[in-house]
């Protein structure tokens, strides 16, 4: 799964770039502040889907922290 979200995070980046490149050759105002924008928010699905990669590798290492653990029971 975090391999296929580090593609994920590339595609967007990838999109955002394209969508620059766009916004640079426009000549329409309105057009040119269409594709900045489209820029932002495929930059921001970038890092929301960074931020999920991130908060399962620290869940997983949490996990495999806590098995290391020895069980205690309540009464001991």
């Amino acid at each position: 799964m975090l391999a296929n979200l580090s593609e994920q995070i590339r595609d967007c980046l990838e999109h955002a770039e394209d969508c620059a490149r766009k916004a640079a050759a426009q000549t329409d105002p309105r057009m040119k502040q269409d594709f900045l924008d489209l820029e932002q928010r495929w930059r921001f699905l970038a890092r929301s889907y960074e931020f999920t990669e991130r908060l399962g590798a620290f869940s997983d290492e949490t996990k495999r922290q806590v098995d290391k653990r020895p069980f205690r029971s309540k009464f001991e």
